[in-house]
C-alpha cells in the first residue's frame, strides 16, 4: 500500500480544495470608487497559469483539454472548467482577468499580480521540482513592491501596497504530502509538522508586512481526505473519507486561527479574515442534492474510481454537465461549486469568515477599529 502511496502522491501537490470565490454578478460588485489591488499566493486552486511557464511535469500543469471548455473554451492553465477564484474577484471588483504572474510581456501592477502555482507548498522541501514553493512567491511579491516604488515613487507606492489585500492559500500540499510519506504518523508527529508549516506561513506574512501589507485573507484547509483522488488512492469506498488527512487539516485549521490571532496584537493595523472552508464544502460533498447538484463524490473529468485522476488524459471520461458536480477533476472544484459558494464568502456569517466578510476587508480603512462587522446570514 505504502509504495502505491508513495507512486501516486505526486499528484496530490496539485491538491488543496478551495471554494473561496467572489461572483461576478452586479448585486455584489463594490459601489465605491476606490483603486483596488489584490495580490494573490497560494497553489493550484489560485493558479492562473504560472506553471505553463515552469519546468514541470504534465501532473501540474492544466494547460490542456478539458480544463477550461466552460468559459475561456479552452486551457489556460487553470485547474478548472471555467473561472477561479482570481477570476470572479476580479470582476467584482471591476479590474481585468489575472494574467500569470510569469507570462512573458510587460504587466501592469497597479491592480496588484497573481503569484499562485500548482504545487506550490509552505515548506520548500514539500514543493516539487519546478514549482513555485511559498518562499518564492513572496521573493516575486518583494520585486513588485520594488518596481512599484521605482515607478510611483515611495509613497504612492506604499499607498497601493497597504491597501491591497493579500489573499493566501497555501498549506494543503504540504499536508496531502506528509500523509502519503508517513502513513502512520504519531499525533506528537503531525502536530510537530503542523507547528512547521504554520511557523513558515506567519514568516511569510511578516515579511508582506514588511514591505507595507496591511490586510490579509488566508483560506483555511479544506477536507482533504474527501477529495476523489483521496478516496482512489486509499481505495475507499462508498461515501467514506480519509481520516488521518482530515484530522491533520483540523490541526493545521486551529493553529492557523491561533497564529494570525496574536499576529493581530503584535502587528499594528494588522487586518484579516479567515475562511473557514473546511465545513461549508463538505456539506456541500455530503448533501449535494441539497445544494443542487447530483454529485458530490466523483469527479466530472477523470479516470479510475470516483474519476480520480488523470483528467484530460487518454484514456479519460468527461461528464455532460460540469455544473451538477461538485468536483471538476480528482482535487478541484468546478467553476459552478466556486460560485455558488461565493456570497457567502463575500457577504460573510458567522460560520464563513471571520472576523470580516471579503467586502468589508477590500473596503476597510487600516486602522479604522471603528468599522463595523455586522453579519449577513445566508
Amino acid at each position: 500500500m505504502s509504495n502505491i502511496i508513495g507512486f501516486h502522491f505526486h499528484v496530490l501537490i496539485l491538491l488543496a480544495c478551495s471554494f473561496l470565490v467572489v461572483p461576478a454578478s452586479s448585486d455584489y460588485r463594490s459601489q465605491s470608487n476606490k483603486q483596488y489591488a489584490l495580490f494573490i499566493l497560494g497553489d493550484s486552486v489560485f493558479d492562473p497559469g504560472n506553471n505553463n511557464f515552469r519546468n514541470v511535469t504534465i501532473d501540474f500543469k492544466a494547460d490542456f483539454w478539458p480544463y477550461g471548455e466552460t468559459f475561456f473554451n479552452f486551457s489556460t492553465g487553470r485547474f478548472t472548467n471555467g473561472r477561479i477564484l482570481p477570476d470572479f474577484l476580479s470582476m467584482n471588483l471591476k479590474i481585468p482577468l489575472w494574467k500569470p504572474y510569469l507570462a512573458p510581456g510587460k504587466q501592469n501592477f497597479l491592480h496588484g499580480a497573481n503569484f499562485a502555482g500548482g504545487g506550490a507548498a509552505a515548506l520548500d522541501e514539500y514543493s516539487y521540482t519546478g514549482t513555485i514553493p511559498f518562499s518564492e512567491q513572496i521573493s516575486y511579491l518583494e520585486d513588485v513592491a520594488s518596481l512599484l516604488k521605482q515607478q510611483l515613487g515611495d509613497e504612492k507606492a506604499q499607498k497601493i501596497l497597504k491597501e491591497a489585500v493579500y489573499l493566501c492559500s497555501i498549506g494543503g500540499i504540504d499536508y496531502l504530502t506528509f500523509s502519503g510519506t508517513y502513513l502512520n504518523a504519531t499525533e506528537t508527529e503531525e502536530e510537530e509538522f503542523v507547528n512547521m508549516v504554520i511557523g513558515n506561513i506567519t514568516d511569510g506574512i511578516k515579511k508582506i508586512y514588511a514591505i507595507g501589507g496591511r490586510k490579509f485573507a488566508f483560506q483555511n484547509v479544506g477536507p482533504l481526505g474527501c477529495m476523489p483522488i483521496v478516496r482512489k488512492l486509499f481505495a475507499l469506498t462508498n461515501d467514506s473519507c480519509y481520516e488521518d488527512l482530515l484530522n491533520i487539516a483540523a490541526l493545521h485549521n486551529e493553529a492557523l486561527a491561533s497564529a494570525i490571532e496574536e499576529l493581530e496584537t503584535r502587528l499594528p493595523a494588522f487586518k484579516y479574515l479567515i475562511y473557514d472552508y473546511y465545513n461549508l464544502p463538505l456539506d456541500r460533498i455530503e448533501n449535494p442534492s441539497e445544494y443542487g447538484f447530483t454529485e458530490g463524490i466523483s469527479a466530472c473529468c477523470g479516470n479510475g474510481t470516483f474519476r480520480g485522476s488523470d483528467c484530460g488524459i487518454e484514456p479519460y471520461e468527461l461528464c455532460s454537465e460540469p455544473s451538477e458536480y461538485v468536483w471538476f477533476d480528482g482535487g478541484h472544484p468546478t467553476e459552478h461549486a466556486y460560485e455558488q459558494l461565493a456570497r457567502v464568502v463575500w457577504e460573510g456569517g458567522p460560520n464563513a469568515t471571520k472576523p470580516y466578510n471579503m467586502k468589508q476587508l477590500f473596503d476597510l480603512e487600516v486602522g479604522d477599529e471603528s468599522t463595523s462587522k455586522s453579519w449577513s446570514i445566508i
